[in-house]
């Protein structure tokens, strides 16, 4: 038996985001978001699910925090969602949404614990949308300003920040592959509209530098894969560096050292003619110093040359395990993407900002027994502490999610919560992953 033992300064957490869990979406002044818009497009969500529902936290916020207070917890991530407290994306501003948002944050701090506060979990105003969306750099500046109000109705409350989330999926995904909102299929486009997100970031780290707050940290959550070469032959390595690239390189050299990586921005223009918009005076508003980084970590894989596609790169199924939405169990790519991180970028300090599997485990006479959780989170959480001990500056850990929830394209097909959700009821139902993760939280420890 071996005791994985962590830091007493750990900081554990969950997370979650707004159009996934919050319903009321029409109502009490909320503006419609481009994932309100593509739901309702046909064939575009499983069984043609949408977030109108969802997991109804705007009503039940108290409810799911006294949760959270059961399970231990000392920090909370959750996101804004930007037309509920500036319907238009600009102009007039939505009361009764800042309101609830005070409801809640006041909620999780008479509770002691920490909101960490993501502002952009990719629910873009629809109204923006309209105008061009994130390929307009108009756009850029809406975002600073939402921003900016978020930072000063908060100021003392919620003291951790995040920008965006995962810009790879709001950039790539939703507007090259096309699997998320709006749903486009170009990758010039997308190329834009990563380059325009990242810019939003450092114009908004500046624009928090200029409130002068004095105990707030800002930062942003890139998610990460892990391709490892099926061989030592140099195209399976090259292979491999550009999939990984194309998550981490592309989204942390602009921010950590002022520049895109060449051997990805070269590839992109010579195999589609691609290139990145950079405006004289972007690259140093994107590196902006940050406090610290979040880390969104699911799975990897295997991988080795290809003549197709768009980076030459393919998966090679090894027999790893997979969770119930198809994702490999590869706890060794948690630790090796966070070596290489730390190895590229620096001591700078991470929060692992999500973190989880799906598996669709359903109540048997009032309880969940989701046992490939449990593996799950023991060999990523086993992953994490090798990472610490290699020199990786951990400071917290925040597991995705809370709340069985909307899960995007998939609708409410997957469940990747340690709490179940009756999506007919809205009854929630602690898992048995919800008590490993209490007793892990309490003792700051677990065995294996």
């Amino acid at each position: 038996m071996t005791i994985i033992q962590f830091p007493e300064e750990m900081k554990w957490g969950t997370a979650t985001a707004s159009y996934q869990i919050e319903g009321a979406a029409n109502i009490d002044g909320r503006g419609q978001s481009i994932w309100d818009a593509f739901s309702k497009t046909p064939g575009k969500i499983v069984n043609g699910d949408n977030g109108d529902i969802a997991c109804d936290s705007y009503h039940r916020f108290e409810e799911d925090i006294k949760i959270m207070k059961d399970l231990g917890i000392t920090t909370y991530r959750f996101s804004i969602a930007w037309p509920r407290v500036i319907p238009q994306g600009v102009g007039d501003v939505n009361q009764e949404g800042l309101d609830f948002y005070h409801r809640m944050v006041d909620c999780l701090l008479e509770n002691e614990i920490e909101p960490m506060c993501t502002l952009y979990h990719w629910d873009l105003p629809q109204a923006l949308q309209d105008k061009g969306g994130w390929d307009n750099r108009e756009t850029i500046d809406a975002f600073v300003e939402y921003a900016e109000l978020m930072f000063k109705q908060f100021e003392g409350k919620i003291k951790y920040w995040i920008t965006f989330n995962e810009p790879w999926c709001a950039s790539f995904l939703s507007n090259y592959i096309g699997v998320h909102a709006p749903g486009f299929q170009d990758l010039q486009l997308a190329t834009n509209v990563a380059h325009h997100i990242l810019v939003a970031h450092g114009k908004t780290v500046k624009k928090y530098r200029g409130l002068n707050s004095k105990e707030g940290q800002i930062g942003y959550a890139p998610n990460v894969e892990w391709n490892e070469p099926f061989s030592n032959r140099q195209e399976d390595i090259d292979a491999c560096r550009r999939a990984s690239g194309w998550f981490i390189e592309w989204f942390m050299d602009p921010v950590f050292k002022g520049e895109y990586p060449s051997f990805m921005t070269e590839w992109f223009k010579e195999k589609e003619g691609v290139t990145v918009p950079v405006l004289e005076g972007d690259m140093e508003l994107i590196s902006q110093p940050i406090d610290f980084l979040g880390i969104n970590y699911y799975t990897g894989s295997v991988s080795k040359h290809t003549d197709g596609g768009l980076l030459h790169h393919e998966q090679v199924d090894q027999g790893y395990q997979k969770t119930d939405i198809g994702w490999n169990v590869f706890p060794e790519g948690f630790y090796k993407v966070l070596v290489y991180i730390k190895d590229r970028y620096g001591n700078v300090p991470i929060y692992i900002t999500e973190n989880g599997s799906c598996y669709n485990d359903e109540p048997v006479n009032g309880v969940v027994k989701d046992e490939g959780r449990i593996t799950y989170l023991r060999q990523h959480l086993t992953a994490l502490r090798r990472a610490m001990h290699s020199g990786v500056n951990i400071k917290g850990y925040m597991t995705w999610s809370l709340l069985d929830n909307f899960e995007w394209a998939e609708g409410y097909s997957m469940r990747f919560g340690i709490v179940f959700v009756n999506y007919r009821t809205l009854e929630r139902i602690k898992k048995d992953s919800f008590y490993w993760y209490k007793q892990t939280v309490q003792n700051n420890f677990f065995e294996i």
